[in-house]
């Protein structure tokens, strides 16, 4: 929205989409409060990230979270953000964050019947160096009775009502699932509010760009180092994958789902169960991805339709263009017998 064009006096806002898809859900509203409130976090978030140099909100806060990241002083706050505004909505009764060992159950007279997982600030070591950075999250219902506990997050993916992230790059951009497939907004800090850009968003059946840290390349395991051969050697005369990796999984997913192409972060040798955390990195993004019509793969099965054991589960994840995961699940399986 430009200061001198033509100003749009009928602009699809996120929380006016959100509303119009409740009301042909017919839904009570609660989902819609919900996803209103995590839009809040995410545009405090964003004009934190923005001051983060200035305000003096960098550098390490001092303690280390539960999978041993140190923790940023952006960390902390972006996940105080989210969990004040979520529990503001009246909408969730668990909460599962990346920053906390337990889950937090939200108090009795605060609780709505959703549970949600999530990172508040995905790609934290590269704040300091300014590489974009995100907040991910997924959205359950809860399907048992009786009180909350942290066992009612242990949903497979395939529970998922809606899921999205958030990606502080050029510009503040969310992306958005509630099932009826995938749509990008972009936070217009003119009017403070998220603006529909790509409607109903596919993922190209093929890329030509493979994703993955290749400074683990001598821990990777076979099926990988084969796979890897054929996009930079291939031997039908194609052109070889171009290679692109930022380390922060929102920028490298969402590269993934606008370029296609292939994004790795596989088991290795060192960890042999993945590196990614199943129910806040790689549940939403591989069910953003299947909405858009591509896929998510652990190599031996689907990410969706994985049962969680721990909320803090690591599971190995290759997700992407469908006929470049496909190509990689052929190689696994070989190497798997």
């Amino acid at each position: 929205m430009s200061d001198k064009g033509a100003f749009d006096t009928n602009v699809l806002t996120l929380t006016r989409f959100v509303l119009e898809e409740g009301r042909k859900a017919h839904g009570t509203g609660e989902l819609t409060n919900l996803l209103n409130s995590i839009c809040t976090a995410v545009k405090a978030i964003s004009t934190a990230v923005r001051k983060a140099g200035i305000a003096n909100l960098y550098g390490i806060a001092g303690s280390t979270n539960v999978t041993g990241d140190q923790v940023k002083k952006l960390d902390v706050l972006s996940n105080d953000l989210v969990i004040n505004m979520i529990k503001s909505s009246f909408s969730s009764c668990v909460l599962v964050s990346e920053e906390d060992e337990k889950a937090i159950i939200v108090e009795p007279e605060k609780q709505g019947k959703y549970i949600v997982c999530f990172d508040p600030l995905d790609g934290s070591s590269n704040i300091d160096c300014l590489v974009s950075i995100g907040t991910i999250f997924a959205i359950y219902k809860k399907t048992t009775d009786g009180e909350p506990n942290e066992k009612d997050a242990l949903q497979p993916g395939r529970n998922i009502v809606a899921a999205g992230y958030a990606l502080y790059g050029s510009a503040t951009m969310m992306v958005l699932s509630t099932g009826q497939g995938v749509n990008c907004f972009m936070l217009d800090p003119a009017i403070g509010e998220f603006i529909l850009v790509d409607r109903d968003v596919k993922i190209k059946k093929k890329g030509k760009i493979y994703s993955l840290n290749e400074g683990y390349a001598n821990q990777f395991y076979p099926d990988v180092t084969e796979y890897l051969q054929k996009k930079k050697y291939p031997q039908d005369g194609s052109a070889p994958y171009g290679s692109r990796y930022v380390g922060s999984m929102v920028a490298d997913v969402h590269r993934t789902l606008v370029y296609g192409g292939i994004f790795l972060y596989p088991a290795n040798v060192k960890s042999p169960n993945g590196k990614l955390r199943l129910l806040y990195e790689c549940n939403p993004m591989a069910f953003i991805m299947e909405q858009a019509e591509g896929m998510a793969t652990t190599g031996a099965m689907n990410v969706l339709d994985i049962q969680p054991t721990s909320i803090h589960q690591r599971v190995p994840v290759v997700l992407g263009s469908p006929d470049d995961v496909q190509e990689y699940i052929s190689i696994f399986k070989k190497h798997e017998k």
